[in-house]
């Protein structure tokens, strides 16, 4: 399979910010940017950067992102599964995790990782994958939000249909 990218991006201009949302982003544009400090939730920024790069090398991986200047804010991933994971063995290479999505919690608010994830929906060639996510609760902020794991995973619905992803099994109304 042929992974075809199409670069999309879109300015959100807040109170006191402008934050540009873009991706697919590309190893070399990773390199000029830094990680906000508080994007801590799966690695140290700098860790999670070079994760970030990685994944943006893969023919399949696609990494969007949110910046402020020249920092990264908030990001989206999308990469083949994990082999250790079961349905990283279907056979045909046109499924993709959507794995992680992280927003610093100064920027929270800002409907960020909603926007990200409508961003890469619109990319025509998304259609050509099956997306799956996990969304493991551990990785939730609960503490920062207060929120019950119940109440978070409501958050993370409303957030996936922002890029028409449903969880299974789902009817659409």
């Amino acid at each position: 399979m042929k992974h075809i990218k199409i670069y999309q991006s879109e300015t959100i201009n807040t109170e006191n910010v402008k934050i540009i949302t873009e991706g697919p982003v590309f190893a070399k544009k990773l390199t000029f940017l830094t990680m906000n400090n508080q994007l801590t939730a799966f690695r140290p920024p700098e860790e999670q950067l070079n994760a970030l790069v990685e994944i943006s090398e893969l023919p399949e991986g696609r990494i969007y992102i949110a910046t402020v200047d020249q920092e990264i804010i908030g990001y989206v991933t999308y990469l083949r599964p994990d082999p250790i994971e079961r349905w990283s063995q279907y056979p045909d290479d046109n499924i993709l995790e959507l794995g992680a999505i992280e927003i610093a919690p100064a920027y929270r608010g800002n409907k960020l990782a909603s926007l990200l994830i409508g961003l890469s929906m619109r990319d025509v060639n998304m259609e050509d994958y099956i997306i799956i996510s996990t969304e493991y609760y551990w990785h939730w902020d609960l503490n920062y939000t207060k929120l019950s794991v119940w109440d978070y995973r409501k958050i993370m619905e409303k957030m996936m249909k922002a890029g028409n992803l449903y969880p299974a099994p789902h009817q659409r109304t």
